[in-house]
């Protein structure tokens, strides 16, 4: 007789080896630091910052050297939005410009894989005597982008600063807000793989900085984009960002969930304030 009861197939199920599990994390990794460290050397003068470039410290002029980043180490993975938090001179905008390839460590390695947009010096970088027009053009061929790309970026760079019959004149002429209006402009319509955004929301008039912050959760949904994000205002961190690491004297003293690392930097400023030791 024939019979219609068909045999279960065999599922054969390969266990990951964990080496391969470590490779699929790894490819994800978008910014990688290796005990980073920046050192600065202090003079009393430029006379003695100038002897300092060959080597030479004399102790009138030789102040010493502080470590702005020491030994710091810390993975991002692909579509995080991480906060560096901590009051000034923590080190936070040194890691950023380190990252962005601004400046290199004195010691250590940093890694990144990925297209950088930068809201760091948002006027710096500018020709004067070139147009806003010409500045943009200028600005995409110093970050490696096209012909092609660069026309397609323009219009959009222009729409966003809105600066009217500016856009074509020197930037001379400019004020330090349309400056930044400008660099804002081109830095959000790059199309990042990576943002750094460095307390930057308080440029322009409260209609632009709301149309900034709208940009940046318009870049933030795109789960493929990795934020980097500084400020001084906790409840802007937990508005943008789902991690955060607490820097303190250029050292990594917390990293964790941004409501953790919220708690924690609030504790380490409230012990501060009050004389006590962190």
């Amino acid at each position: 007789m024939f019979s219609n009861t068909a045999h279960p197939a065999t599922l054969e199920v390969k266990p990951v080896h964990e080496s391969q599990l470590e490779e699929n994390k790894a490819q994800d990794i978008v910014i990688e630091l290796r005990h980073v460290t920046k050192k600065y050397h202090l003079y009393k003068n430029e006379r003695g910052r100038a002897l300092g470039l060959f080597g030479i410290k004399k102790k009138d002029s030789y102040l010493g050297s502080i470590n702005a980043n020491d030994d710091l180490s810390f993975e991002v993975y692909r579509g995080e939005a991480v906060a560096l938090l901590g009051q000034n001179g923590a080190g936070k905008s040194t890691i950023l410009k380190i990252i962005s390839g601004v400046m290199y460590p004195t010691s250590g390695e940093a890694t990144v894989n990925g297209r950088i947009s930068a809201l760091l010096e948002l006027s710096a970088g500018f020709d004067g005597k070139l147009t806003g027009r010409e500045n943009i053009n200028l600005r995409g061929q110093a970050i490696g982008l096209s012909k092609k790309q660069i026309e397609a970026l323009e219009p959009k760079a222009i729409e966003f600063a809105d600066l009217g019959v500016y856009i074509d004149q020197p930037m001379r002429t400019y004020s330090s807000g349309m400056k930044a209006r400008l660099g804002f402009g081109f830095a959000v319509s790059v199309d990042p793989e990576i943002l750094i955004i460095d307390e930057v929301l308080s440029v322009g008039d409260r209609r632009f900085r709301k149309k900034c912050i709208t940009r940046i959760r318009e870049i933030m949904h795109d789960s493929n984009v990795t934020i980097l994000f500084v400020t001084h205002g906790t409840e802007v961190a937990k508005e943008f960002c789902t991690r955060g690491i607490v820097l303190d004297n250029g050292r990594k003293l917390f990293d964790g969930s941004i409501n953790d690392a919220v708690l924690f930097y609030d504790s380490l400023t409230d012990e501060k304030a009050s004389g006590s030791k962190p």
